[in-house]
């Protein structure tokens, strides 16, 4: 994983109320997974958002990528 393409991740409560955007813009990291998951390829992503580069896409995978491995472990009560 390339931790400097996480830079272009950007977290300012200003933005977006505070969720994940790419490189400070208007366009969360969320809505970019979305438009994967529906099977839209990066060519049609940066079509309809021309202000994004290919390596916006590559680092919104590495992002969601970084936060499935987190683990969270509950303690039995």
């Amino acid at each position: 994983m390339k931790l400097e393409s996480l830079s272009r991740i950007t977290i300012d409560p200003h933005v977006m109320s505070g969720h994940p955007v790419i490189r400070g813009m208007r366009v969360t990291v969320a809505n970019v997974l979305r438009l994967l998951a529906a099977h839209h390829d990066a060519k049609r992503i940066l079509e309809a958002y021309p202000c994004l580069e290919a390596e916006d896409i590559d680092a919104c995978l590495e992002y969601a990528a970084l936060l499935a491995s987190e683990r969270e472990i509950e303690t039995a009560a």
